[in-house]
């Protein structure tokens, strides 16, 4: 046994410590000056007004607890809006995916000027920041309602948030391979097919699949405003109290999302 001893962890400077400290305390402080616009005052309530919840619950999981009334449910429809709702997340992902690539190499600094970066950035910002049902109704009311407008609404939203994840994931590759291709005489073009995809694909391919699945819930909100899927008739049965056909449609939604995301994660364990 050596009796070498073991280092000293290393001591973070007065400067490191004073940001973080700063950091930290104005966190604190926005949380505290946040508690009342945020109404947290009202948490108590969840557990001193139980009877309406408790009447919400009953029927809500009364299909559960009742098999006559749980074979009664339209199945068939609740199934086919959700596959519906599966469909259009998958177009609307694939079409955001095709949108991102280019965004997201002209997005990265270590790919494109900053004359051309910076603007790209600044677009995908401003995508980012417009809400889903803003989007959605946007495209309503240019095409009318139905699966298209939502599947454009994904791409939309989908689009900027992948493009920034994949830019930065250019960002962080491995110079070595970029400089072995170029030292070929290839050109840029070439630089990127052979140097920066591979390193970046199966990251990318992991963040698309992660959309996927957030498009897949995002979807069931749009149909909320007539952009198709399974969020119209979630959305009809709460309006009319129908809430045991509440609690068979979220079983519905909460099984697909569970078995999607359990296929991503199958397909990132043979990718990564």
């Amino acid at each position: 046994m050596s009796d070498a001893t073991i280092p000293a962890p290393p001591k973070r400077s007065a400067s490191a410590l004073a940001f973080d400290t700063l950091l930290w305390g104005g966190v604190i402080l926005l949380l505290i000056v946040s508690f009342k616009p945020a109404e947290i005052d009202k948490f108590p309530q969840l557990f001193t007004d139980t009877e309406r919840t408790g009447n919400f619950a009953k029927l809500f999981f009364k299909p559960f607890t009742d098999p006559d009334l749980f074979l009664s449910m339209d199945w068939p429809l609740f199934i086919g809006k959700m596959w519906q709702t599966i469909q259009m997340a998958l177009w609307g992902t694939a079409l955001a995916i095709i949108v991102a690539i280019p965004l997201g190499l002209l997005g990265a600094r270590n790919i494109a000027p900053v004359w051309i970066q910076q603007p790209v950035r600044r677009v995908l910002d401003l995508i980012r920041s417009i809400p889903d049902l803003v989007v959605a109704l946007i495209f309503i009311t240019a095409v009318g309602l139905g699966p298209f407008a939502g599947v454009m609404s994904i791409m939309f939203n989908t689009g900027g948030v992948l493009a920034k994840l994949f830019a930065e994931a250019v960002e962080s590759i491995d110079k070595g391979p970029v400089e072995g291709v170029r030292a070929t005489g290839a050109v840029k073009l070439q630089e990127i097919v052979w140097g920066v995809i591979p390193q970046v694909a199966p990251l990318w391919t992991s963040y698309a699949l992660y959309r996927f699945e957030s498009s897949s819930r995002a979807a069931t909100v749009l149909g909320i405003i007539g952009a198709g899927g399974i969020g119209q008739i979630l959305f009809d049965s709460i309006n009319a109290f129908q809430f045991d056909q509440t609690g068979c449609i979220v079983l519905v939604i909460v099984v697909a999302v569970s078995m999607i995301d359990l296929l991503s994660q199958i397909i990132r364990t043979r990718l990564l």
